[in-house]
């Protein structure tokens, strides 16, 4: 009969806070709820935070708002389902999410919370680094780079493993210099680039010359996975007018040799 009577207020009410959406999932994952919701793991929608977190920087991108509302009420549940599972087996309720989350703010913000001075966003970034060091205790730049999670997108993680080795001195002078690497790393996928069989050789030196385009653009203060980005959409958009135009002359791609679409792009 409880239950009935939290379904019943719920529906009735005009607007939700926080903890509504908590409430919702209890009911969801509880006793007589959806038999989906019941079903999943932490496994089984790990995906659906990767998906969600993607359109939120789509509608980010596009200075969407009403969407990014949307979208960030979506992570937002990810959060609360994942947070629900923890809490049936016992090992930490959504108050202890946020509850973490509040603690590590006020303690890595100690020209707030503390008596620490800042001159500028890169003391706040210098003593949150050296906070964060402290609190994982990795004390060595290995030990750091270790924990940048693998599941990151590659061109972000190589960035970040790159600016850690830097901490240290172990970097490249300048950006010219970390350019001269990508010629290099060029020349070395040149050499065995009709060794096709080669796979695994060719794998790693495409690897390589990757690496060293990062290493350029953290140089150069350029974020590598938003210049590929605008690469991409740039390339797409102009396919699509090289498209249009070729079907607006009565002709087919299939059918048309490169040079003939090339001759239609330039």
């Amino acid at each position: 009969m409880e239950r009935e009577k939290i379904i019943e207020e719920l529906k009735s009410r005009n607007s939700y806070d926080f903890y509504s959406l908590v409430q919702i999932m209890s009911l969801l994952r509880g006793e007589g709820g959806c038999p989906w919701d019941m079903e999943q793991t932490h496994k089984s929608i790990r995906g659906n935070f990767i998906e969600e977190t993607y359109e939120v920087i789509e509608a980010i991108d596009n200075d969407d708002k009403k969407l990014l509302c949307e979208e960030l009420g979506d992570v937002m549940l990810q959060v609360v389902f994942h947070a629900r599972m923890e809490e049936e087996n016992g090992e930490f309720t959504i108050d202890d999410v946020t509850t973490g989350i509040c603690r590590k703010l006020i303690e890595r913000h100690p020209h707030i919370f503390g008596d620490i001075t800042v001159k500028d966003t890169e003391d706040v970034l210098r003593n949150w680094d050296k906070i964060k060091t402290a609190e994982k205790q990795r004390k060595t730049i290995s030990s750091q780079m270790d924990s940048i999670p693998p599941s990151l997108p590659a061109l972000m993680r190589a960035d970040k493993v790159g600016s850690k080795a830097a901490k240290v001195g172990f970097d490249f002078e300048d950006a010219k210099s970390a350019f001269a690497k990508v010629y290099e790393e060029a020349d070395e996928v040149s050499e065995i680039i009709d060794n096709a069989d080669d796979v695994e050789r060719l794998s790693e030196e495409i690897g390589d010359l990757l690496f060293a385009v990062t290493n350029t653009s953290r140089k150069l203060k350029i974020d590598p996975e938003l210049a590929l980005t605008r690469a991409t959409d740039k390339f797409v958009s102009r396919f699509k007018a090289v498209e249009s135009l070729i079907n607006e002359r009565g002709g087919d791609m299939q059918s048309m040799t490169l040079a003939e679409m090339d001759a239609v792009w330039d």
